[in-house]
């Protein structure tokens, strides 16, 4: 029986390993670890790659967010609107500077944070828009952007999910004031450890942003701020300069694979038995999750499994009913909409390095799972 994995990182490195191979041995030769010509380079890379002015590298992609927060100030007594579907490392990242993270509801098409749920969270207290890019397609930053400029508050992307994607034909990572990038090894551009960034065209913000993610220093042993260590390391920015030449390529790649999804899949949608995600017309998504919906998700997840099909739940608890936030005193029932797809989101294998007769087979799967529901 063939095995369709969900994940598998191998296959990058066979494709990549005379690169990878060469990253790895030009730190290792060049004695410095930290702070370097590595992440000097992948900055001015990766910040030319998405057309922003300034790119700092840091540890992971929640202290990205995080740093951004510490930059502008926020902290307690402030609230952030952000989506309530998502990951909860976004909402973390309020919390951690002592703000209220206030959830907004999705958009039901996209999943992505609802424009038009925003304006009614606004308050005096409201300091900064945190939207999510979700399952790789960027949310509406057109309207998100002209909602924080009325009421002068900062858009601050999480681009953890979408390296590459575009909306109106800019890219993701350029769209708000600034972005957290997370380089978790899964993510499109992924780097071999934990790792992210921060893009923004500010350079005052993109200045404190180098203090902060080092002990607030610029100069060894001089602190302006109270920072955090946070700092991508050599190594990860050059295994990411390696592998960030290909990143269009292989987002080309899933981006034919969700085609293939998509018009396979099309008459079970019709049919109502499952949900298919939804591009709008601005979109240009990168595919970082394949996501379908059904009400029928353990049954049909389990049997996948038994064709050797492997799957993800992204994401299965929503972060307000998630034990972290229990003293925040919200309950089931608060957001239904991030309930409704917490218990129906079912994510299916995509890869630049998956098959078109692997994902005629995950379909073939599916088809069958339906035809035996029918008979």
């Amino acid at each position: 029986m063939q095995k369709i994995p969900i994940l598998d990182l191998k296959p990058a490195y066979d494709e990549l390993r005379t690169e990878l191979d060469a990253a790895y041995h030009r730190v290792m030769e060049s004695g410095w670890v930290l702070l370097g010509k590595e992440l000097e380079a992948f900055e001015f890379e990766y910040a030319a790659s998405v057309g922003a002015a300034h790119c700092i590298g840091v540890a992971n992609g929640l202290e990205a967010m995080q740093l951004v927060l510490m930059a502008l100030g926020v902290g307690p007594g402030d609230e952030v609107i952000v989506p309530s579907h998502g990951y909860i490392a976004t909402w973390l990242a309020v919390t951690h500077v002592g703000a209220r993270p206030i959830p907004c509801e999705p958009d039901p098409l996209t999943y992505n944070l609802d424009p038009a749920r925003l304006v009614a969270l606004i308050t005096p207290r409201t300091k900064v828009i945190l939207p999510i890019h979700l399952y790789g397609q960027t949310a509406d930053l057109t309207a998100i952007n002209a909602i924080a400029s009325q009421h002068n508050l900062f858009v601050l992307e999480d681009a953890a999910q979408s390296h590459g994607a575009r909306s109106h034909g800019r890219e993701a990572g350029a769209l708000g004031h600034a972005a957290g990038v997370s380089f978790y090894p899964s993510k499109n551009l992924g780097a071999l450890a934990d790792a992210g960034a921060i893009t923004t065209n500010d350079p005052t913000l993109a200045d404190k942003l180098r203090h902060l993610r080092n002990y607030g220093s610029k100069v060894r042993y001089h602190h302006e701020y109270l920072g955090l260590n946070s700092r991508l390391s050599e190594l990860q920015a050059a295994f990411l300069r390696a592998k960030l030449p290909h990143l269009a390529a292989w987002n080309a790649r899933r981006t034919a694979l969700a085609a293939r999804y998509l018009t396979q899949l099309a008459p079970l949608a019709s049919a109502g038995h499952l949900v298919l995600p939804h591009v709008p017309a601005w979109a240009d998504p990168v595919w970082h999750l394949f996501v379908i919906r059904t009400t029928r998700r353990a049954d049909l997840q389990a049997h996948l499994a038994s064709a050797g099909i492997g799957t993800g739940i992204h994401y299965p608890i929503p972060p307000h009913l998630s034990p972290a936030y229990h003293a925040a005193g919200w309950k089931r029932g608060d957001f239904p909409l991030a309930e409704q797809f917490a218990d129906e989101v079912l994510s299916l294998p995509i890869g630049p390095h998956h098959t078109a007769d692997q994902i005629d087979a995950v379909c073939a799967a599916l088809h069958a799972f339906y035809a035996g529901a029918r008979s």
